[in-house]
């Protein structure tokens, strides 16, 4: 994924009710991997990368780059939320160039089942929509997993197609940013 060029990064840290959204530090390495070694965070995300390989490949300081933000609950990192730019040589696409802003999540278990992974996302698309006005939002997640399924619905996101990928099927929606009425 090429990230999201042409934005100051990183924005001020985003304040929710309960969460704040904010850049990397060297604090959240252990949650980054965490997050990666997880079979219960990865099971739709292609399954969990070896501890190992991670200790030596997530930098000292993870999560910097455009698009990538922290949520962080009380001081504690309890999972990321980013947005990138969707591969072209992926399936599901709304435009013909590809290229499109793409929202991925993951938290950890503990965290799960608590409405924090809606409200950190709907804080990175509103950030989104005040970044790149007008632009839209896709998401692709297996069909299998319910719980993202309904989350993109709460999130305002509606199902473009279906196709199968990775060996399984995937839904891909859409979200576009809604004008404010006069």
């Amino acid at each position: 994924m090429s990230g999201l060029g042409g934005v100051a990064w990183p924005p001020a840290p985003i304040r929710t009710e309960r969460l704040v959204l904010r850049e990397g530090a060297a604090r959240d390495r252990a949650v980054f991997i965490e997050l990666l070694a997880s079979a219960r965070v990865r099971t739709y995300l292609g399954g969990p990368r070896p501890r190992e390989e991670l200790e030596r490949v997530v930098p000292e300081v993870p999560g910097r780059r455009p698009g990538t933000f922290v949520v962080d609950l009380g001081g504690v990192m309890i999972g990321t939320v980013g947005l990138d730019r969707r591969d072209a040589e992926r399936p599901g696409h709304l435009r013909p160039e590809a290229g499109e802003a793409e929202l991925g999540y993951m938290f950890l278990p503990e965290a799960w089942g608590r409405g924090y992974a809606a409200e950190a996302c709907a804080a990175a698309l509103g950030w989104f929509a005040g970044a790149f006005p007008g632009e839209p939002v896709v998401l692709c997640t297996q069909t299998a997993n319910d719980r993202s399924v309904r989350l993109a619905a709460k999130l305002g996101f509606t199902e473009v197609e279906r196709f199968e990928e990775f060996g399984a099927e995937q839904w891909f929606g859409r979200w576009s940013p809604i004008a404010p009425s006069a």
